[in-house]
C-alpha cells in the first residue's frame, strides 16, 4: 500500500499528494494518508467523496490522522481541488518579485531594490513568504549583493521560493544560492491563502 505523509503541508498540499497517490495505483490499491489536523483530514475527505472514491477508514492515532483510501475509478479533471484553511495558517503578507531591478532605468533600478530588502531588515517589516520568478529570480542566483540579504530574510523566518521554470528558463537550475525552488502549486498557495499580495515586476 502506498503511504502518503501529509503532515505539516500547507493547504492545499495534501489534496494534491492524495490526487497523485491515487493517480499512480490501479483501481481497487488502497493508499494510506498521514496528516496532521483536522483542517487537512476534512479536505482530503471532501476530495475523495467528490471524486467518489472510497474511504476504507479513518483513525486518529496521538496527533495524527490516518485516513485509508481505496481507488474505485479514474481521477475526473472536473472536480476542482479546493480546500478550507485554518485560521492560524493564513499568511499575512506574500511578496512576488518578477523582476531583478525597480522601474525601467537599470542602475537605479538595482539601488531601489536593494535598499528594498535593506529596509525590510532595518526596520523588522518582513513578508511572510517571497516567491521570486522571471527575471527576480537572478536575485537569488547571480547578484552576490543581494543573496546575503535576502539569507538573513530567511534566517528571520521568511519563505524564501525561486520558480523552478524559470531557473530552467534561464539556464540557473545550479546556481540557485537561497530558499527553496518551487513550482505554481506555492505561487497560487501565496495568492489565494495570504491575506494580502504584492506584485513587484
Amino acid at each position: 500500500m502506498r503511504e502518503v505523509n501529509a503532515k505539516g503541508l500547507p493547504c492545499p498540499q495534501p489534496v494534491i499528494k492524495t490526487k497523485e497517490a491515487l493517480e499512480s495505483i490501479n483501481i481497487g490499491e488502497q493508499i494510506k494518508v498521514i496528516l496532521d489536523n483536522e483542517t487537512s483530514l476534512r479536505n482530503v475527505q471532501k476530495f475523495v467523496n467528490a471524486q467518489k472514491h472510497k474511504i476504507v477508514s479513518v483513525e486518529e492515532k496521538g496527533n495524527e490522522y490516518i485516513i485509508i483510501i481505496e481507488k474505485v475509478g479514474d481521477i475526473s479533471k472536473d472536480v476542482p481541488i479546493s480546500c478550507e484553511i485554518q485560521n492560524e495558517e493564513k499568511k499575512d503578507l506574500f511578496v512576488i518579485i518578477a523582476t531583478d531591478t525597480m522601474g525601467k532605468e537599470e542602475k537605479l533600478g538595482k539601488i531601489l531594490m536593494k535598499a528594498y530588502f535593506e529596509t525590510m531588515l532595518v526596520h523588522n517589516l518582513l513578508p511572510d513568504r517571497i516567491f521570486f520568478m522571471n527575471t527576480g529570480i537572478k536575485l537569488t542566483t547571480l547578484e552576490k549583493d543581494f543573496i546575503p540579504l535576502i539569507k538573513e530574510l530567511e534566517k528571520k523566518g521568511v519563505e524564501i521560493y525561486t520558480c523552478g521554470t524559470c531557473l530552467k528558463y534561464f539556464q540557473l537550475e545550479d546556481q540557485l544560492k537561497v530558499g527553496k525552488r518551487a513550482g505554481t502549486d506555492v505561487y497560487l498557495e501565496g495568492i489565494f491563502y495570504s491575506k494580502k499580495t504584492v506584485w513587484i515586476g
